[in-house]
């Protein structure tokens, strides 16, 4: 074999070699890839802890609404505009601003009657005859001032709702109360886990996994008031409203990495 012949075979020696070891390398760096993305075992420990939070109300809100039947669309529409305005004027003037005063409902539609003949022999099947319309106007209201609900549901009333409904009490900021109440959660999973290492003659290391979840506060409600008609000299007196308090719970499960 001459010398030509072995240094072509020395080339392809080292071409392959060279292969074999990117090959190689890539290899190993998949499976260190891999191996970082599996999760460690751990000697660990699992607690909950809980935490309640109680708060009075300072938010109070409720919903009227206002009906009116007519012979036309316009006239029962009419009706029910100038009601409503003149229950949106006096909850201004109670100090309930416009953006605490939503419409959650606006319809109109047609109203039948049922009619016999008692004439005619045999009777004939009753029909359906056109009588008018009716018009509806819903608007939920929040007061800020809870004080003040028992008078708004009365102003109300008394300036012609036809139904007050789903009265409740809640908190404005439910946020901060949650933030408490997940502190005394955690600080109540981490003493029942010290006490719990303590038995078990360990140390907690860290944690390595955390949840929690919260009901987010529970609200008071009273009795809805559901009424027909002009309900003027029923609400003409401001019912008392007691407002109680609102609870707002969290629990948190916690497990600890322990040696």
């Amino acid at each position: 074999m001459n010398t030509q012949e072995m240094q072509n075979i020395y080339k392809w020696v080292w071409i392959v070699l060279i292969i074999l070891a990117v090959f190689l390398g890539v290899k190993t760096l998949a499976s260190l890839k891999d191996l970082r993305n599996t999760s460690p075992s751990y000697n660990t420990i699992s607690v909950s802890g809980e935490g309640e939070v109680f708060a009075v109300p300072d938010l109070a809100s409720f919903t009227f609404t206002v009906s009116a039947d007519a012979q036309t669309v316009d006239a029962a529409q009419e009706t029910v505009t100038k009601k409503v305005d003149t229950i949106l004027a006096e909850l201004k003037d109670l100090g309930i601003e416009e953006k605490d005063i939503k419409t959650t409902d606006y319809s109109v539609w047609p109203k039948y009657r049922y009619e016999v003949s008692p004439a005619i022999y045999p009777p004939m099947p009753g029909r359906q005859i056109p009588d008018g319309y009716t018009a509806s106007h819903s608007v939920m209201v929040r007061v800020r001032d809870t004080d003040k609900a028992g008078e708004a549901l009365s102003v109300a009333g008394s300036a012609g709702a036809t139904n007050l409904s789903g009265i409740s009490f809640t908190i404005d900021e439910p946020e901060k109360l949650q933030a408490n109440a997940r502190a005394l959660a955690i600080k109540n999973a981490r003493e029942k886990a010290e006490l719990l290492s303590d038995k078990l003659d360990v140390r907690l290391v860290r944690v390595v996994s955390y949840s929690d979840s919260s009901d987010g506060g529970i609200p008071y409600y009273r009795e809805a008031l559901g009424m027909g008609g002009d309900v003027a000299t029923v609400t003409a007196k401001a019912p008392d409203l007691p407002t109680g308090e609102n609870k707002v719970k969290v629990v948190v499960n916690v497990t600890y990495e322990i040696r």
